[in-house]
């Protein structure tokens, strides 16, 4: 399939746990392309304490990667910049205050929780993002304690009208046979709005043509095309 977009990677080099270096950043956006995906957004951490990035710090990373991507830029997909942002009280304050780093268009917003708990309240803070113009997106939900043990945890976000974005590498168990489980449950569920590859190195995109090889043999063609080109595209306009 072509046309793809992934609305989760880590190419930016040395800013988070993604690649270490502009040269593998350049291989594994040139293999993700290769892949079929036309559109990469870079989606490095905002989490205090462990990745402590700001906006600035995520955008001159960003910059300083333009001209290395200059030299293979035909080989490349199109390439845009946002963030995963850790969705602790800080963050959740640097989001209300335009000091996060939204999807380009600025419709949507990319978050995290904790592998362990939910945070407190988060119903109501993601409905205040919503007034404020601000569609959540919940990276890689099949990947949390909470939805293993049950996963109508996930119905308080989904009132609040979060959508779900599939790490489709869970799949193929790449995350554990829990985290396998509550993956293609969600997709019986029609819960997801998207996916994508959550790469954080080039060697990832081997898997990631694996499990969308069987995501398709899963849910079908048609809802692959939605999972991977539909769905982020609606997220990115807003729609």
């Amino acid at each position: 399939m072509q046309n793809m977009i992934d609305l989760h990677c880590h190419w930016i080099a040395g800013i988070d746990d993604g690649v270490r270096t502009p040269e593998d950043g350049l291989l594994l956006l040139s293999k993700l392309r290769s892949a079929g995906f036309a559109t990469v957004v870079a989606t490095p951490h905002m989490r205090p304490g462990m990745f402590d990035n700001d906006r600035d710090a995520l955008e001159g990373a960003y910059v300083r990667m333009q001209s290395h991507l200059d030299t293979q830029r035909t080989n490349l997909p199109n390439v845009h910049l946002a963030s995963e942002h850790y969705f602790d009280d800080v963050v959740f304050e640097r989001i209300k205050n335009d000091a996060g780093l939204p999807y380009p268009g600025g419709h949507a917003v990319l978050i995290e929780f904790s592998p362990t708990v939910f945070p407190a309240r988060i119903g109501a803070r993601l409905t205040d993002l919503k007034r404020r113009g601000l569609t959540t997106v919940v990276a890689h939900p099949e990947r949390y304690q909470p939805v293993w043990e049950d996963d109508r945890c996930l119905d308080e976000l989904l009132d609040a009208g979060a959508h779900l974005l599939l790490d489709v590498c869970a799949v193929v168990g790449k995350y554990g046979r829990a985290a396998q489980r509550a993956a293609e449950k969600l997709l019986e569920q029609e819960a997801y709005q998207a996916a994508c590859s959550d790469a954080h190195k080039p060697q990832d995109v081997d898997t990631v043509v694996q499990a969308i090889d069987r995501l398709t043999r899963l849910v079908g063609q048609k809802e692959t095309e939605r999972l991977l080109v539909l769905g982020p595209k609606s997220i990115l306009d807003g729609a």
